[in-house]
Protein backbone atom coordinates (compact mmCIF):
# COMPACT_ATOMS: atom_id res chain seq x y z
CA UNK A 1 0.00 0.00 0.00
CA UNK A 2 1.58 3.92 -0.89
CA UNK A 3 2.10 6.00 2.05
CA UNK A 4 -0.85 7.97 0.34
CA UNK A 5 -3.36 5.40 0.63
CA UNK A 6 -1.74 4.34 4.40
CA UNK A 7 -2.52 7.97 5.57
CA UNK A 8 -6.29 7.66 3.68
CA UNK A 9 -7.01 4.58 5.76
CA UNK A 10 -5.60 5.82 9.30
CA UNK A 11 -7.88 9.15 9.10
CA UNK A 12 -10.61 7.03 8.19
CA UNK A 13 -10.08 4.72 11.13
CA UNK A 14 -10.12 8.26 13.41
CA UNK A 15 -13.26 8.63 15.17
CA UNK A 16 -15.08 10.92 13.83
CA UNK A 17 -16.08 14.52 16.66
CA UNK A 18 -19.73 14.98 17.30
CA UNK A 19 -20.80 18.46 17.82
CA UNK A 20 -24.14 19.82 19.64
CA UNK A 21 -26.26 22.93 18.34
CA UNK A 22 -26.17 25.80 20.71
CA UNK A 23 -27.50 25.84 24.04
CA UNK A 24 -30.22 27.95 23.15
CA UNK A 25 -31.82 25.28 21.00
CA UNK A 26 -33.95 24.23 23.15
CA UNK A 27 -36.16 26.89 24.20
CA UNK A 28 -37.16 26.48 20.04
CA UNK A 29 -37.90 23.09 20.54
CA UNK A 30 -39.64 23.39 23.65
CA UNK A 31 -42.51 25.22 21.80
CA UNK A 32 -43.63 22.23 19.82
CA UNK A 33 -46.24 20.65 22.48
CA UNK A 34 -47.32 24.19 22.80
CA UNK A 35 -47.77 24.00 19.09
CA UNK A 36 -49.87 20.69 18.93
CA UNK A 37 -52.29 21.93 21.65
CA UNK A 38 -53.04 25.44 19.76
CA UNK A 39 -53.24 23.46 16.91
CA UNK A 40 -55.84 21.56 18.23
CA UNK A 41 -57.70 24.42 19.54
CA UNK A 42 -57.74 26.07 15.66
CA UNK A 43 -59.11 22.98 14.62
CA UNK A 44 -61.75 22.15 16.67
CA UNK A 45 -62.38 25.41 18.82
CA UNK A 46 -66.11 24.88 20.03
CA UNK A 47 -64.54 21.42 21.78
CA UNK A 48 -61.59 23.57 22.66
CA UNK A 49 -63.83 26.35 24.36
CA UNK A 50 -65.93 23.84 25.96
CA UNK A 51 -62.83 21.69 27.75
CA UNK A 52 -61.44 25.00 28.57
CA UNK A 53 -64.52 25.99 30.60
CA UNK A 54 -64.93 23.16 32.27
CA UNK A 55 -61.24 23.34 33.78
CA UNK A 56 -61.10 24.90 37.54
CA UNK A 57 -58.56 27.39 38.51
CA UNK A 58 -57.12 24.52 40.33
CA UNK A 59 -56.85 22.40 37.72
CA UNK A 60 -55.42 25.02 35.13
CA UNK A 61 -52.47 25.37 37.66
CA UNK A 62 -51.84 22.00 37.71
CA UNK A 63 -52.17 21.53 33.97
CA UNK A 64 -49.49 24.15 33.64
CA UNK A 65 -47.28 22.99 35.93
CA UNK A 66 -47.28 19.61 34.21
CA UNK A 67 -47.32 21.24 30.60
CA UNK A 68 -44.25 23.80 31.18
CA UNK A 69 -41.92 21.21 32.58
CA UNK A 70 -42.94 18.96 30.12
CA UNK A 71 -42.07 21.28 27.05
CA UNK A 72 -38.72 22.22 28.74
CA UNK A 73 -37.73 18.61 29.15
CA UNK A 74 -38.82 17.58 25.46
CA UNK A 75 -36.99 21.07 24.30
CA UNK A 76 -33.87 19.68 26.32
CA UNK A 77 -34.10 15.80 25.04
CA UNK A 78 -34.17 17.11 21.76
CA UNK A 79 -31.16 19.23 21.47
CA UNK A 80 -29.12 16.24 23.74
CA UNK A 81 -29.79 13.89 21.34
CA UNK A 82 -28.85 16.26 17.93
CA UNK A 83 -25.68 16.18 17.00
CA UNK A 84 -23.31 17.07 13.67
CA UNK A 85 -19.89 16.03 12.40
CA UNK A 86 -18.25 16.68 9.66
CA UNK A 87 -16.22 13.52 7.78
CA UNK A 88 -13.55 13.69 5.08
CA UNK A 89 -16.19 13.30 2.11
CA UNK A 90 -20.16 13.90 4.54
CA UNK A 91 -21.99 15.92 6.90
CA UNK A 92 -23.85 13.49 9.48
CA UNK A 93 -26.87 14.72 11.18
CA UNK A 94 -28.12 13.04 14.32
CA UNK A 95 -31.74 13.77 15.17
CA UNK A 96 -34.37 12.41 17.37
CA UNK A 97 -35.93 11.63 20.61
CA UNK A 98 -38.45 8.34 19.45
CA UNK A 99 -37.02 8.13 16.49
CA UNK A 100 -33.43 7.77 15.33
CA UNK A 101 -32.49 9.49 11.68
CA UNK A 102 -29.16 10.68 10.49
CA UNK A 103 -28.55 12.34 7.41
CA UNK A 104 -25.85 11.61 5.13
CA UNK A 105 -24.82 14.63 3.23
CA UNK A 106 -22.32 14.26 0.76
CA UNK A 107 -19.76 17.30 0.46
CA UNK A 108 -19.52 17.11 -3.79
CA UNK A 109 -23.79 17.22 -3.53
CA UNK A 110 -24.13 20.79 -1.83
CA UNK A 111 -25.00 23.30 -4.19
CA UNK A 112 -24.88 25.91 -1.42
CA UNK A 113 -24.91 26.90 2.18
CA UNK A 114 -26.55 29.79 3.99
CA UNK A 115 -26.72 31.42 7.03
CA UNK A 116 -29.90 32.90 8.22
CA UNK A 117 -30.57 34.91 11.33
CA UNK A 118 -34.18 35.89 12.37
CA UNK A 119 -34.77 38.96 15.01
CA UNK A 120 -34.94 36.57 17.73
CA UNK A 121 -31.50 34.44 16.79
CA UNK A 122 -29.88 38.16 16.07
CA UNK A 123 -30.66 39.17 19.52
CA UNK A 124 -29.46 35.81 20.89
CA UNK A 125 -26.17 35.68 18.63
CA UNK A 126 -27.56 32.53 16.99
CA UNK A 127 -27.74 31.70 13.37
CA UNK A 128 -29.08 28.76 11.27
CA UNK A 129 -27.40 27.18 8.62
CA UNK A 130 -29.36 25.72 5.61
CA UNK A 131 -28.11 23.56 2.83
CA UNK A 132 -29.38 23.41 -0.69
CA UNK A 133 -28.11 19.55 -1.75
CA UNK A 134 -28.42 18.12 -5.18
CA UNK A 135 -31.59 15.86 -5.45
CA UNK A 136 -33.53 16.99 -2.48
CA UNK A 137 -36.09 20.09 -2.47
CA UNK A 138 -36.27 20.25 1.37
CA UNK A 139 -33.44 22.13 2.58
CA UNK A 140 -31.43 20.34 5.74
CA UNK A 141 -30.82 22.79 8.42
CA UNK A 142 -28.53 23.26 11.63
CA UNK A 143 -30.99 25.55 13.94
CA UNK A 144 -29.10 26.71 15.92
CA UNK A 145 -25.09 27.43 15.88
CA UNK A 146 -22.98 30.36 17.53
CA UNK A 147 -23.28 33.35 14.75
CA UNK A 148 -19.30 32.44 15.01
CA UNK A 149 -19.39 29.01 14.93
CA UNK A 150 -21.95 28.84 11.73
CA UNK A 151 -20.13 30.90 9.57
CA UNK A 152 -16.84 28.97 10.43
CA UNK A 153 -18.51 25.93 9.55
CA UNK A 154 -20.41 27.06 6.34
CA UNK A 155 -16.84 27.90 5.35
CA UNK A 156 -15.43 24.73 6.08
CA UNK A 157 -18.20 23.06 4.08
CA UNK A 158 -17.51 25.19 1.12
CA UNK A 159 -13.58 24.62 1.67
CA UNK A 160 -13.83 20.81 1.60
CA UNK A 161 -16.50 20.43 -1.27
CA UNK A 162 -13.66 22.86 -2.88
CA UNK A 163 -11.26 20.10 -2.63
CA UNK A 164 -9.25 21.12 0.57
CA UNK A 165 -7.83 18.70 2.58
CA UNK A 166 -9.65 18.10 5.79
CA UNK A 167 -6.60 19.02 7.83
CA UNK A 168 -6.12 22.39 6.37
CA UNK A 169 -10.16 23.16 5.63
CA UNK A 170 -10.79 24.48 8.67
CA UNK A 171 -8.00 26.81 8.51
CA UNK A 172 -8.83 28.10 4.99
CA UNK A 173 -11.86 30.74 6.70
CA UNK A 174 -14.25 32.65 5.18
CA UNK A 175 -13.52 33.43 1.59
CA UNK A 176 -13.16 37.28 1.06
CA UNK A 177 -16.00 39.06 -0.67
CA UNK A 178 -15.82 42.41 -2.70
CA UNK A 179 -18.99 44.44 -2.97
CA UNK A 180 -20.41 45.04 -6.40
CA UNK A 181 -23.93 46.16 -5.42
CA UNK A 182 -25.76 47.37 -2.84
CA UNK A 183 -29.77 48.63 -3.46
CA UNK A 184 -30.23 51.89 -1.29
CA UNK A 185 -33.83 51.62 0.66
CA UNK A 186 -34.89 54.91 -1.29
CA UNK A 187 -34.86 53.07 -4.55
CA UNK A 188 -36.61 49.72 -3.19
CA UNK A 189 -39.15 51.81 -1.78
CA UNK A 190 -39.76 53.86 -4.71
CA UNK A 191 -39.62 50.63 -6.98
CA UNK A 192 -42.33 49.30 -5.14
CA UNK A 193 -44.47 52.17 -5.22
CA UNK A 194 -43.99 52.06 -8.54
CA UNK A 195 -45.33 48.19 -8.96
CA UNK A 196 -48.28 47.33 -10.65
CA UNK A 197 -49.28 44.67 -8.72
CA UNK A 198 -48.81 46.28 -5.60
CA UNK A 199 -51.62 49.13 -6.40
CA UNK A 200 -54.16 46.41 -8.00
CA UNK A 201 -54.12 43.98 -4.67
CA UNK A 202 -54.99 47.15 -2.58
CA UNK A 203 -57.50 48.94 -4.84
CA UNK A 204 -59.23 45.16 -4.71
CA UNK A 205 -59.18 45.37 -1.23
CA UNK A 206 -60.95 48.91 -1.23
CA UNK A 207 -63.11 48.19 -3.69
CA UNK A 208 -64.33 44.71 -3.44
CA UNK A 209 -65.38 45.00 -0.07
CA UNK A 210 -67.77 47.60 0.37
CA UNK A 211 -69.58 45.72 -2.83
CA UNK A 212 -69.78 42.80 -1.14
CA UNK A 213 -71.30 44.65 1.73
CA UNK A 214 -74.17 46.12 -0.05
CA UNK A 215 -74.82 42.34 -1.62
CA UNK A 216 -74.74 39.91 1.56
CA UNK A 217 -74.73 42.68 4.41
CA UNK A 218 -72.28 40.12 5.93
CA UNK A 219 -69.21 41.01 8.46
CA UNK A 220 -68.16 37.53 8.03
CA UNK A 221 -67.93 37.77 4.36
CA UNK A 222 -66.15 41.04 4.38
CA UNK A 223 -63.62 40.62 6.59
CA UNK A 224 -62.94 36.76 5.10
CA UNK A 225 -62.41 39.11 1.30
CA UNK A 226 -60.88 41.81 2.94
CA UNK A 227 -57.95 40.55 5.38
CA UNK A 228 -56.48 38.25 2.44
CA UNK A 229 -56.54 41.09 -0.24
CA UNK A 230 -54.76 43.60 2.59
CA UNK A 231 -52.60 40.57 3.38
CA UNK A 232 -51.41 40.37 -0.40
CA UNK A 233 -51.12 43.89 -0.67
CA UNK A 234 -48.54 43.63 2.76
CA UNK A 235 -46.59 41.24 1.54
CA UNK A 236 -45.94 42.78 -1.99
CA UNK A 237 -44.87 46.17 -0.34
CA UNK A 238 -44.20 45.78 3.41
CA UNK A 239 -43.35 42.56 3.05
CA UNK A 240 -41.06 42.62 0.23
CA UNK A 241 -39.22 45.97 1.60
CA UNK A 242 -38.35 44.11 4.93
CA UNK A 243 -37.52 41.38 3.54
CA UNK A 244 -35.29 42.84 0.48
CA UNK A 245 -33.69 46.11 2.90
CA UNK A 246 -30.03 46.65 2.53
CA UNK A 247 -29.82 43.91 -0.42
CA UNK A 248 -26.06 43.64 -0.76
CA UNK A 249 -24.06 41.37 -3.54
CA UNK A 250 -20.57 40.87 -3.34
CA UNK A 251 -17.47 38.32 -5.54
CA UNK A 252 -16.09 35.99 -4.20
CA UNK A 253 -14.38 32.59 -4.98
CA UNK A 254 -17.36 30.86 -3.95
CA UNK A 255 -19.98 32.69 -5.51
CA UNK A 256 -21.76 35.69 -5.25
CA UNK A 257 -22.41 36.45 -1.68
CA UNK A 258 -26.22 37.96 -1.02
CA UNK A 259 -27.10 39.62 2.17
CA UNK A 260 -30.48 41.04 2.45
CA UNK A 261 -32.94 41.57 5.29
CA UNK A 262 -34.47 44.20 8.14
CA UNK A 263 -35.70 41.81 10.29
CA UNK A 264 -34.81 38.82 9.39
CA UNK A 265 -30.67 38.50 8.09
CA UNK A 266 -30.00 36.21 5.63
CA UNK A 267 -26.47 35.34 3.43
CA UNK A 268 -27.20 33.77 0.57
CA UNK A 269 -24.76 32.30 -1.69
CA UNK A 270 -25.16 31.78 -5.71
CA UNK A 271 -22.69 29.13 -6.59
CA UNK A 272 -20.75 29.72 -9.58
CA UNK A 273 -22.20 27.41 -12.57
CA UNK A 274 -25.58 26.36 -11.51
CA UNK A 275 -27.49 29.08 -12.77
CA UNK A 276 -30.01 27.51 -15.37
CA UNK A 277 -31.53 30.87 -16.00
CA UNK A 278 -31.46 34.50 -15.41
CA UNK A 279 -34.91 36.62 -16.03
CA UNK A 280 -34.27 40.67 -16.21
CA UNK A 281 -37.78 41.55 -15.19
CA UNK A 282 -38.70 45.08 -16.48
CA UNK A 283 -42.25 46.51 -14.99
CA UNK A 284 -43.81 49.75 -17.30
CA UNK A 285 -43.59 52.40 -14.36
CA UNK A 286 -40.00 51.42 -14.14
CA UNK A 287 -38.86 52.12 -17.58
CA UNK A 288 -38.58 56.00 -17.14
CA UNK A 289 -36.02 55.19 -14.90
CA UNK A 290 -34.37 52.88 -16.80
CA UNK A 291 -34.48 50.13 -13.93
CA UNK A 292 -35.31 46.13 -14.03
CA UNK A 293 -35.23 43.45 -11.08
CA UNK A 294 -32.82 40.39 -12.02
CA UNK A 295 -34.30 36.81 -11.08
CA UNK A 296 -32.70 33.84 -11.36
CA UNK A 297 -33.72 29.76 -11.35
CA UNK A 298 -31.16 27.72 -10.11
CA UNK A 299 -31.27 24.20 -10.01
CA UNK A 300 -32.16 22.66 -6.38
CA UNK A 301 -31.41 26.07 -4.41
CA UNK A 302 -33.58 28.27 -3.24
CA UNK A 303 -32.16 31.06 -4.51
CA UNK A 304 -34.39 33.22 -6.62
CA UNK A 305 -33.65 37.33 -7.09
CA UNK A 306 -30.23 38.31 -7.85
CA UNK A 307 -30.75 41.74 -7.84
CA UNK A 308 -34.34 43.48 -6.84
CA UNK A 309 -33.99 47.08 -8.18
CA UNK A 310 -31.45 48.38 -10.02
CA UNK A 311 -30.25 50.46 -13.41
CA UNK A 312 -30.08 48.30 -16.26
CA UNK A 313 -26.13 49.15 -16.48
CA UNK A 314 -25.52 48.18 -13.29
CA UNK A 315 -27.93 44.52 -13.24
CA UNK A 316 -26.19 44.18 -16.66
CA UNK A 317 -22.67 44.29 -15.03
CA UNK A 318 -23.65 41.93 -12.16
CA UNK A 319 -25.48 39.16 -14.80
CA UNK A 320 -22.33 39.17 -15.97
CA UNK A 321 -20.50 37.67 -12.84
CA UNK A 322 -23.31 35.31 -12.70
CA UNK A 323 -22.43 34.06 -16.61
CA UNK A 324 -19.10 34.71 -17.83
CA UNK A 325 -18.83 35.86 -20.84
CA UNK A 326 -21.95 36.52 -22.03
CA UNK A 327 -23.04 39.90 -22.84
CA UNK A 328 -27.29 40.80 -22.45
CA UNK A 329 -28.65 40.62 -26.29
CA UNK A 330 -28.98 44.69 -26.84
CA UNK A 331 -31.43 43.83 -29.61
CA UNK A 332 -34.13 40.91 -30.54
CA UNK A 333 -36.22 40.16 -33.39
CA UNK A 334 -39.86 40.01 -32.88
CA UNK A 335 -42.14 37.37 -34.66
CA UNK A 336 -43.65 37.87 -38.14
CA UNK A 337 -46.58 40.59 -38.17
CA UNK A 338 -48.85 37.78 -39.25
CA UNK A 339 -48.25 36.44 -35.83
CA UNK A 340 -50.91 39.13 -34.77
CA UNK A 341 -53.24 36.93 -35.79
CA UNK A 342 -52.88 34.46 -33.06
CA UNK A 343 -51.91 36.50 -30.61
CA UNK A 344 -53.51 40.27 -31.31
CA UNK A 345 -51.57 43.65 -29.84
CA UNK A 346 -49.01 40.98 -27.55
CA UNK A 347 -47.66 39.48 -29.86
CA UNK A 348 -45.09 42.59 -30.26
CA UNK A 349 -43.89 41.73 -26.81
CA UNK A 350 -42.29 38.73 -27.91
CA UNK A 351 -38.60 38.34 -28.89
CA UNK A 352 -35.87 36.02 -29.68
CA UNK A 353 -31.67 36.03 -29.89
CA UNK A 354 -29.39 33.03 -30.10
CA UNK A 355 -26.49 34.38 -29.24
CA UNK A 356 -22.78 32.46 -28.72
CA UNK A 357 -23.52 31.89 -25.40
CA UNK A 358 -26.86 32.58 -23.98
CA UNK A 359 -30.61 31.37 -25.54
CA UNK A 360 -32.62 34.42 -24.87
CA UNK A 361 -36.41 34.77 -25.45
CA UNK A 362 -38.42 38.05 -24.20
CA UNK A 363 -42.45 38.17 -23.30
CA UNK A 364 -44.72 40.31 -21.81
CA UNK A 365 -45.94 44.02 -23.36
CA UNK A 366 -46.52 45.54 -19.86
CA UNK A 367 -44.14 43.94 -17.66
CA UNK A 368 -40.73 42.39 -20.05
CA UNK A 369 -39.36 39.30 -19.24
CA UNK A 370 -36.08 38.94 -20.81
CA UNK A 371 -34.75 34.86 -20.29
CA UNK A 372 -31.37 34.12 -20.49
CA UNK A 373 -30.48 30.40 -20.86
CA UNK A 374 -26.83 29.40 -20.86
CA UNK A 375 -26.34 26.83 -23.86
CA UNK A 376 -24.59 24.71 -21.44
CA UNK A 377 -27.98 24.53 -19.29
CA UNK A 378 -29.98 23.41 -21.67
CA UNK A 379 -31.31 19.93 -21.09
CA UNK A 380 -34.23 19.18 -24.06
CA UNK A 381 -35.50 21.42 -27.45
CA UNK A 382 -38.99 21.06 -28.42
CA UNK A 383 -41.16 22.61 -31.21
CA UNK A 384 -44.86 22.43 -30.62
CA UNK A 385 -47.33 23.86 -33.73
CA UNK A 386 -51.18 24.22 -32.74
CA UNK A 387 -53.36 23.78 -35.40
CA UNK A 388 -53.83 27.66 -35.59
CA UNK A 389 -50.39 28.50 -35.76
CA UNK A 390 -50.03 25.96 -38.31
CA UNK A 391 -52.93 28.22 -40.05
CA UNK A 392 -50.50 30.74 -40.67
CA UNK A 393 -47.25 29.25 -40.73
CA UNK A 394 -45.91 29.98 -36.96
CA UNK A 395 -44.20 27.77 -34.21
CA UNK A 396 -43.32 27.88 -30.54
CA UNK A 397 -39.34 26.49 -30.11
CA UNK A 398 -39.29 25.52 -26.08
CA UNK A 399 -35.95 25.45 -24.13
CA UNK A 400 -35.99 23.24 -21.01
CA UNK A 401 -33.34 23.73 -18.17
CA UNK A 402 -31.79 21.67 -15.75
CA UNK A 403 -34.18 23.58 -12.73
CA UNK A 404 -37.63 21.79 -14.34
CA UNK A 405 -38.55 25.54 -16.69
CA UNK A 406 -38.97 26.17 -19.46
CA UNK A 407 -38.29 29.55 -21.36
CA UNK A 408 -40.36 29.78 -25.03
CA UNK A 409 -39.79 31.38 -28.19
CA UNK A 410 -43.12 32.05 -29.26
CA UNK A 411 -45.05 32.83 -32.55
CA UNK A 412 -41.45 31.95 -34.70
CA UNK A 413 -41.97 31.55 -38.77
CA UNK A 414 -42.10 28.21 -39.08
CA UNK A 415 -39.15 27.74 -41.44
CA UNK A 416 -37.22 29.83 -38.86
CA UNK A 417 -38.36 27.68 -35.80
CA UNK A 418 -37.13 24.27 -37.77
CA UNK A 419 -33.78 26.03 -38.17
CA UNK A 420 -33.96 26.96 -34.79
CA UNK A 421 -34.64 23.59 -33.10
CA UNK A 422 -31.83 22.02 -34.61
CA UNK A 423 -29.06 25.23 -34.00
CA UNK A 424 -30.17 24.92 -30.58
CA UNK A 425 -29.75 21.56 -30.29
CA UNK A 426 -25.95 21.84 -31.70
CA UNK A 427 -25.15 25.09 -29.52
CA UNK A 428 -26.43 22.75 -26.52
CA UNK A 429 -24.33 19.98 -27.09
CA UNK A 430 -21.17 22.12 -27.87
CA UNK A 431 -21.81 24.13 -24.79
CA UNK A 432 -22.03 21.31 -22.48
CA UNK A 433 -18.77 19.90 -24.06
CA UNK A 434 -16.61 23.08 -23.69
CA UNK A 435 -18.27 24.46 -20.03
CA UNK A 436 -16.07 24.67 -17.19
CA UNK A 437 -16.17 22.61 -14.43
CA UNK A 438 -18.77 23.72 -11.38
CA UNK A 439 -16.08 24.29 -8.63
CA UNK A 440 -15.76 26.76 -5.70
CA UNK A 441 -12.93 28.38 -4.63
CA UNK A 442 -11.58 28.68 -7.64
CA UNK A 443 -9.42 31.42 -7.25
Amino acid sequence: MTAQGVDAALRAEEPVTERRLHPVTPLRRAWAPVAVLIGWAVHDPDQAQRQLARLTTTALLVALAVLVPAAALYGFLSWWFTHYAVTDTELRIRTGLFFRRTAHIRLERIQAVDVTQPLLARVAGVAKLKLDVVGTEKKDELAFLGEREARALRAELLARAAGFAPETAHEVGEAPAREILRTPPAHLALSLVLTGATWATLAAALVVPPLLWLATHSVWSVLATALPLLGGAGARSVGRFVSEYDWTVGESPDGLRIDHGLLDRTHETVPPGRVQTVRIVEPLLWRRLGWVRVELDVAGSSNSVLVPVAPRELAESVVAHVLPGVTVPAALSRPPRRAGRCLPLWWRGYGLAAADGVFAARHGLLRRHLALVPHAKVQSVRLTQGPWKRLWRLADVHVDTGANKTVTARLRDTTEATALLHAQAERSRTGRRDALPDRWMAS
